[in-house]
């Protein structure tokens, strides 16, 4: 190898084994490493323009110009992409100056931001810039993480795909999971982002939600029949006015094109409210156990929200021109467990929850199955159905890498089996433990305060399994049933020392949860819980999905019923009086949605007057105002003036609820139970 006296190569310097492993696959960088400790690397030559050069014992001839990237890098082999040959030829550089590699690079507080638009244009191209300009004007939303201790590579989050610049002020070696045909377009779109969060003076953090471009949507005044938002808070009135109970064939048809309209207007989150509010309407009609009054009135009120915040922070409360769907490019996922559901004895449907580490974010695979009338089909039995070509029990536990995968903004996903080769199943094996830390929870104090800056939950973009999350167990603590509400609860500790409370419901459709999830945690050999992580009264509460003790992985949803016994009995909860006096106000105000504000009665009135007495008993009284204002238009005005009032009582009640459980009573938000 020859060094000669050109500059130093930082941007190739700071090339890790994981960011090669993303350029092109972990197989090409094992094999080129392999290479070059036989001795069979290529020879180095260093010219004094800068550029990189390997001569490879195969006679291949590889040449790394200075301000591009690996996959615009040259190379005489028949490989189109990036390449064993490109892959040893950074290496062995690498080993070339091993004082300065990798592990000498210090974290950089820099900015993809510094990138101008001649910049984009000269590393993207033309046709990717003009499409990034059209979703720019159109608006977007996005996550902006600045590199640190943790994580010391700057990445931003968009709706559908991730973009990462794992070299410091080098453009070319920008990283993203979106298919080939995107990456120019995201790549622009995530600098934009950076730049919309470095010209915010008081952004200080390590990670910023920005929303970038666009312009506000249409306020309220604006005719229901020109703008579809408007019109589907029409049709949410209109529900509010006749009630569920009396809905038509004909309203449900409205539903329908106004969520397929909102969806082409790319506005994904109010577009998920309407379909989600179609299907309690149909679950209604339909005499079927899924319906409920409540996420009827929470739905209305989302409505409502949606269109009042939307015309401060578009893209961010609409999901504006976010892509429905987009294909990404060959993507890893470490398998957190699996989720049944089914409430009637017709259908099932498993959420296969997965790990994205290079990204990380969580996705949900979703999978229903239609049954004949009668079937009494468990989640047991499921364990051996397959997706994907594997059994759903091995798929939930499983690493999959596949090159055939779609995700929507709504974080689910599609993978195809395709070619042969094009998806890969494994088991997980100690995946869990290398899972970056916006995923793995080490620190419950220190993980939950990162959310105390979130937007309502009325308002917040539509992700699935935003939530879900693997906790480090240090220590098992009492483990106990609660026969009337047949629900296992059980104390952890994290290794800091905070407290989770697990807690679990009895499901028919999952007969051996319960008993699988106790006898793992009383195992003794309990490393980590996945699952649904939420607080409530400031306390952390984890909706578990699977147990791993030693090497084995325990899927709870899918554990067969074996006649196991429960513990002891768990400690008797009760309502705290705000939790319920809110909830009384809600109930209330569901109940008219179901009835209708015109076809109100005696009782309905008198339902919101002992639901706002409640409140000011409790010391709240706005929201006991805002259910007397409701009550006041049913009783001396128009009822077709009563969905206003109704809306504002319920995001009220709504939003003070969740705030409520997110934190204490002395207004933190802890992460121990007490």
């Amino acid at each position: 190898m020859t060094g000669g006296g050109a500059p130093l190569r930082e941007d190739l310097l700071a090339l890790t084994a994981e960011t090669l492993a993303s350029l092109g696959n972990r197989g090409l960088v094992k094999r080129a490493a392999k290479d070059l400790d036989a001795g069979a690397g290529p020879r180095v030559d260093c010219p004094s323009d800068g550029s990189v050069r390997g001569a490879h014992p195969d006679g291949s001839r590889t040449r790394l110009p200075v301000g591009v990237g690996l996959d615009a890098a040259e190379c005489s082999c028949a490989s189109t992409g990036v390449c064993r040959h490109r892959i040893g030829l950074v290496l062995a550089y690498q080993r070339l100056h091993a004082a300065a590699g990798p592990a000498a690079v210090p974290v950089l507080a820099w900015s993809p931001g510094e990138f101008d638009d001649a910049q984009l244009h000269a590393a993207l191209g033309r046709t990717a810039l003009a499409a990034a300009r059209r979703a720019f004007e159109r608006g977007y939303a996005a996550t902006v993480h600045r590199a640190d201790e943790a994580r010391p590579v700057p990445w931003v989050e968009l709706a559908t795909c991730t973009v990462r610049f794992p070299v410091p002020h080098e453009l070319g070696y920008a990283l993203t999971d979106a298919a080939a045909s995107w990456r120019g377009e995201a790549i622009a779109l995530a600098v934009w982002a950076f730049r919309a969060a470095d010209a915010d003076a008081e952004d200080h953090g390590a990670e910023r939600q920005v929303s970038v471009g666009g312009r506000p949507p249409a306020g309220p005044s604006v005719a229901a029949g020109r703008d579809g938002l408007g019109e589907a808070v029409a049709l949410a009135d209109e529900l509010l006015l006749d009630g569920v109970a009396h809905t038509t064939p004909v309203f449900v048809a409205q539903l329908g094109r106004t969520g397929a309209a909102l969806s082409r207007a790319a506005l994904h989150w109010p577009a998920a409210a309407l379909a989600d509010l179609r299907r309690q309407v149909d679950a209604y009609a339909a005499r079927d156990a899924r319906y409920e009054a409540t996420a009827v009135a929470r739905l209305v009120a989302e409505l409502h929200a949606r269109r009042r915040a939307g015309a401060v922070d578009g893209p961010g409360v609409l999901g504006t021109q976010e892509s429905a769907d987009t294909p990404l490019r060959r993507v890893r996922l470490v398998a957190l467990g699996c989720r049944i559901s089914g409430r009637t004895t017709t259908e099932r449907t498993a959420e296969v929850y997965f790990a994205q580490p290079d990204a990380g974010i969580t996705l949900v695979l979703r999978r229903r199955w239609e049954l004949t009338e009668g079937s009494d089909v468990t989640g047991g039995d499921l364990a051996t159905r397959r997706l994907l070509g594997s059994p759903l029990r091995a798929l939930a536990g499983a690493n999959v890498v596949s090159e055939n995968i779609s995700r929507s903004p709504g974080r689910t996903v599609t993978i195809g089996r395709g070619r042969m080769t094009a998806t890969s199943i494994t088991p997980v094996g100690s995946a869990w433990a290398d899972l970056p830390a916006s995923l793995l929870v080490r620190d419950l104090a220190v993980h939950l305060r990162s959310w105390d800056n979130r937007p309502p939950r009325l308002i917040r973009p539509r992700v699935e399994a935003d939530t879900a999350r693997v906790l480090t167990v240090a220590a098992v603590g009492s483990v106990g049933y609660d026969a009337a509400q047949q629900r296992l609860e059980a104390v952890v500790r994290d290794p800091s020392g905070a407290a989770a409370l697990i807690r679990a419901d009895h499901d028919p459709v999952c007969p051996g949860r319960l008993d699988a999830l106790a006898e793992a945690l009383g195992s003794g050999r309990v490393r980590f819980v996945s699952g649904l992580l939420r607080r409530e009264g400031g306390r952390p509460v984890l909706d578990p999905l699977a147990v791993l003790t030693g090497d084995e992985l325990v899927i709870c949803d899918l554990a067969a019923d074996d006649g196991r016994s429960v513990p002891a009995p768990a400690a008797e909860h009760v309502p705290d009086p705000i939790t319920r006096a809110l909830a009384s106000g809600l109930s209330a105000l569901a109940y008219l949605a179901h009835t209708g504000l015109r076809g109100h009665t005696r009782i309905a009135r008198d339902r919101l007057a002992t639901a706002a007495a409640e409140l000011r008993r409790t010391g709240l009284h706005a929201g006991a105002a805002l259910l007397e204002t409701v009550a006041t238009a049913l009783a001396t005005e128009s009822p077709d003036a009563a969905p206003a009032p109704w809306a504002d009582a319920a995001i009220h009640l709504l939003v003070s609820l969740d705030v409520h459980q997110e934190t204490d009573a002395s207004g933190h938000a802890p992460a121990s139970i007490t």
